[in-house]
């Protein structure tokens, strides 16, 4: 893609990249996300933010690298969030304090998650890794968007419906270099006087937002609680559906069918549940106590019909969040997911996803050093990811948690 590839010339320009500090970790476990293996007793090195070498036998530090005794401890991938709503520096740090290394930002104001991704891709910003939306397609439109895009000024105050409009406002989002278009095919779960099953826009609607977007070579993420809205943007062509409460087997056979995403986001509903949680209200908390066993009843099914499942938060991860990446995993893993489907469901199918296979997502030579230090191994307790130890972003060791023999740098 064409912002991939913009990217990938700013950070092989940038010198805070290009001089990250070489890395050695020695006695690790290594999970391998791929197909569930563990090799013990490993060498990772990393140079300018990239895994160099896997290796069992006995590797010669660079000059300069810091050398960290994993002591038996098992590496995994950088942990990615499929759908977060994160627009300042502390936010972003705090996600990274939990393992996630990438995240998919599902909307900010005034475009803060773009700038955050550039800064961040940069070498400016020690953060995860953005892929950024900016503003919601959706018919309230936020009364920030105009303030960024005055030229849209007749829609002011106006519903963003039809066609042409739908087609003004992706259009103005492109204009602004988004990774990908957001877009709200039903109303939100998480204000109180909505409907969440309420589709917002048609088929016709939705798939003009997929054609322009798609004319800048990237996808469409909908929001869709309601089946009637989530089919209608499945049958339109959207890369993903996030949430899909509602979701009947019809729709998620088509799915399978048309290879969509479900961003199915379990952890936050069960928020919604819980009185003092980051949705303290009454109504809300009935709400989620029904949503709650349905979401969890869609996703087993989509499970077992095949359906590529992707791991989410939802959150903001403000000072006063309660839910992280971790809570969700354990919820794929309540539904019926193994350990390896539900870590798979944060690293190797949100890269597929998000486009990056090739980049990061395992812990492989040749990717970027993106990593998770554990305790235990997650592919026996996946609720040990509660407790990451240690995190390595860009090749950067981030997190440094408990007990451990004092690195050593190499003269």
């Amino acid at each position: 893609m064409l912002r991939s590839l913009v990217l990938s010339a700013l950070i092989a320009l940038c010198p805070a990249t290009a001089m990250a500090q070489d890395l050695v970790l020695t006695n690790a476990s290594v999970v391998d996300v791929t197909d569930g293996s563990v090799l013990r007793g490993a060498t990772v090195v990393v140079v300018d933010g990239r895994i160099r070498t896997i290796s069992e036998e006995a590797v010669t530090p660079p000059a300069g690298a810091e050398v960290i005794d994993l002591m038996g401890r098992f590496l995994a991938p950088g942990l990615m969030d499929a759908h977060v709503h994160v627009g300042d520096a502390a936010s972003a740090r705090r996600a990274m304090s939990t393992g996630v290394t990438t995240m998919r930002s599902m909307g900010t104001s005034h475009y803060a998650d773009v700038g955050m991704r550039d800064l961040q891709a940069a070498g400016h910003l020690e953060a995860p890794q953005y892929l950024a939306a900016g503003y919601h397609v959706r018919p309230p439109a936020a009364e920030e968007f105009f303030q960024d895009h005055p030229e849209l000024g007749h829609l002011y105050g106006e519903e963003i419906r039809g066609v042409e409009a739908v087609r003004a406002m992706t259009r103005a989002l492109v204009s602004r270099g988004v990774d990908f278009v957001k877009t709200n095919a039903t109303e939100r779960a998480g204000l109180p006087d909505t409907d969440p099953r309420k589709a917002f826009y048609s088929e016709e609607e939705l798939r003009a937002i997929v054609d322009e977007a798609a004319t800048a070579g990237i996808g469409v993420a909908a929001h869709a609680h309601g089946d009637l809205g989530a089919r209608s943007a499945v049958l339109a062509g959207v890369r993903s559906i996030e949430h899909g409460t509602y979701l009947s087997p019809e729709t998620l056979a088509l799915i399978v069918d048309r290879g969509t995403y479900l961003v199915p986001t379990i952890a936050v509903v069960r928020d919604l549940t819980i009185p003092g949680g980051s949705y303290d209200n009454p109504v809300l908390n009935v709400r989620g106590r029904h949503m709650l066993p349905r979401v969890q009843e869609m996703t087993r099914r989509a499970h077992e019909m095949g359906v590529r499942i992707v791991a989410a938060t939802d959150t903001d991860y403000g000072p006063e969040n309660v839910t992280t990446l971790a809570h969700e995993l354990l919820e794929l893993v309540e539904i019926g997911m193994t350990p390896l489907e539900a870590l798979q469901a944060a690293t190797t199918v949100a890269a597929d996803l998000f486009g990056l296979t090739d980049t990061t997502g395992r812990v492989q030579e040749g990717l970027e050093a993106d990593l998770i230090v554990l305790e235990r191994n997650p592919l026996e307790d996946i609720g040990v990811i509660q407790d990451v130890l240690m995190v390595v972003n860009d090749g950067k060791v981030v997190v440094l948690r408990g007990e451990w023999p004092g690195p050593r740098t190499v003269s």
